[in-house]
């Protein structure tokens, strides 16, 4: 082979080499200093008095808007600080996390209002126990774990999600939404951690019968399915934020890949891990090219349609820790790979904040169907941004990605 050609098919392999290697080595630290300093300008400004837990920036504005501890988003901002104090080990930031995690508290020991209590207590008090040990901290989660059980019906197999009335829901029968599959982690923990079997048990019977209601044959999620509270009885799946009862809400889909990955690591149920990728790949296979989903892949109005970087972010989080779990060593790289893209695209002047206002992201959708909360900066889309850094430096650093950094 001549010197020329040589040297042609060295600078190809290289790009080639350099394009997988990028997959692998995007660059964590960058994207997590954004985060402590946009975090920065958030804690500077948040009132002296409750309420005061930013929940999100509406498109256009450039101010926070504030919940108390008792909006089903309010642990996110003090779970976001542990993370925060995890990557810089900062004692002041531990203290901030601290403080906002506490005002949570009541929640533990007030009779379940819905089945929001894993969103609100685990992301705080859990991801503060984690990097604390806290014992007191232990009390309150496992308090909550008893108080979340409450909900769960056994005669359907599920934990009751708004024990209210909801438009189309049919109260008082038994209503039971996607985004139930996270607050199982708390049970999960609990059980493991003096709360008793039964938790576990109460865990393993939503995700089952969640598994075998809440999906079509190909493997896309409806939001919500009520069903009889007497006998079980499955009555209609329906949409409550989605476009349609027959559409794959994008926030919904990433709910399930985040939950059933998560169910699979505590339970070991090899099941539970088939069924991750299952709802992975038909969420893959329909993203557009910067891979941030549309808010429901059916909205009519694609692509003039708003994103949804809260998706994203749940998303790739959940995709990070998939890929630890799957054997097929190729398909586990591409979860990875995909997750990967994802961060590079959420981590983009596209997506990310910056002089914009003080959130991490901009571009998440709520409730579309409400007009509330479209292409907004919201405090869960930072969340899971944030873990997903967090998992992928550990990922990167050679520790479990549910290790402390």
């Amino acid at each position: 082979m001549s010197s020329s050609r040589f040297s042609v098919v060295l600078i190809l392999l290289v790009a080639l080499c350099g394009f997988t290697l990028s997959r692998d080595r995007f660059p964590v630290d960058p994207a997590l200093t954004y985060c402590v300093q946009q975090a920065t300008k958030t804690a500077a400004s948040l009132p002296a008095t409750e309420p005061n837990l930013p929940r999100n920036i509406l498109n256009g504005k450039k101010n926070w808007n504030y919940i108390s501890y008792k909006d089903w988003t309010s642990g996110f901002w003090p779970g976001t600080l542990w993370y925060i104090y995890e990557y810089t080990k900062d004692p002041a930031w531990k203290a901030k996390a601290d403080s906002f995690t506490r005002e949570l508290t009541p929640l533990a020991f007030q009779k379940a209002v819905d089945h929001d209590l894993g969103f609100q207590m685990y992301c705080s008090f859990g991801n503060g126990l984690r990097l604390t040990g806290n014992a007191d901290y232990k009390k309150k989660l496992l308090a909550t774990a008893d108080t979340l059980a409450t909900l769960f019906n056994p005669k359907v197999g599920t934990i009751l999600s708004w024990p209210r009335s909801v438009p189309n829901m049919e109260w008082p029968q038994h209503n039971t939404i996607m985004d139930n599959m996270i607050n199982l982690e708390l049970l999960f923990w609990a059980s493991k951690n003096g709360g008793g079997k039964h938790l576990y048990d109460i865990a393993v019977s939503h995700a089952t019968t969640t598994m075998k209601n809440h999906f079509r044959p190909d493997y896309t999620s409806y939001h919500v399915v009520v069903y009889d509270r007497e006998t079980g009885k499955k009555i209609k799946g329906v949409t409550h934020q989605g476009y349609a009862d027959n559409s794959m809400w994008a926030r919904g889909q990433s709910w399930a890949i985040y939950g059933y990955t998560m169910t699979y690591r505590e339970t070991k149920d090899p099941k539970f891990l088939d069924f991750a990728q299952n709802v992975s790949d038909v969420y893959l296979k329909r993203l557009p090219k910067d891979l941030i989903p549309y808010w429901d892949f059916s909205a009519p109005d694609i692509p003039s349609a708003p994103r949804d970087a809260s998706a994203a972010a749940v998303t790739a989080s959940a995709l990070l820790e998939l890929s630890t779990f799957v054997k097929d060593k190729a398909k586990a790289a591409t979860y990875r790979a995909k997750a990967e893209q994802m961060l590079e695209s959420l981590s983009s002047a596209n997506y990310q904040s910056r002089q914009v206002n003080d959130a991490f992201l901009l571009h998440s959708t709520g409730h579309k169907p409400n007009n509330s909360e479209v292409d907004a900066s919201i405090n869960y889309a930072d969340y899971y941004y944030i873990e997903a850094l967090i998992r992928l430096k550990k990922l990167q650093t050679g520790k479990p990605i549910l290790a402390n950094l």
